[in-house]
């Protein structure tokens, strides 16, 4: 019996770790709330951990109620749809250059995205500001 209680005690048990999973679907390009999340006792390896990091991030695949939620099924929220019209930026110095054009892509703020200028119709590339307007170099 002491062999018994001696062997239990020194053997190591698996200890579960927690992770986040939806209690709902959530589709892709919606934004995540803290209701949408509960806490399971589940090992899983590479799946996220703590709603701090998914709560106001947009799922950038369908997510299952249940099912881990892995770093890269999400990201910030876009501020720029496909086919919006936006403000085209060239600031360089004292000169300032604006111009509308029209989104090829969807994207969030810091974002590379394309997007063609309305006036000449070429298709150019700029990074995504906070405020929607995209700067063109």
């Amino acid at each position: 019996m002491r062999f018994l209680i001696l062997i239990l005690c020194l053997t190591p048990f698996a200890s579960m770790a927690e992770i986040v999973v939806p209690i709902r679907t959530i589709r892709a390009k919606e934004v995540i709330v803290a209701s949408d999340l509960e806490i399971k006792a589940i090992e899983v390896k590479g799946a996220v951990r703590n709603t701090e990091m998914l709560v106001g991030q947009e799922a950038r695949v369908a997510l299952y109620p249940g099912r881990p939620i892995r770093p890269g099924d999400i990201g910030p929220p876009a501020v720029v749809d496909r086919n919006d019209l936006v403000t085209l930026v060239f600031d360089h110095v004292a000169l300032s250059i604006t111009a509308e054009g029209r989104a090829l892509g969807r994207g969030a703020v810091g974002e590379r995205i394309r997007v063609m200028n309305l006036a000449s119709r070429t298709t150019v590339e700029g990074v995504i500001r906070p405020d929607g307007q995209i700067e063109v170099n």
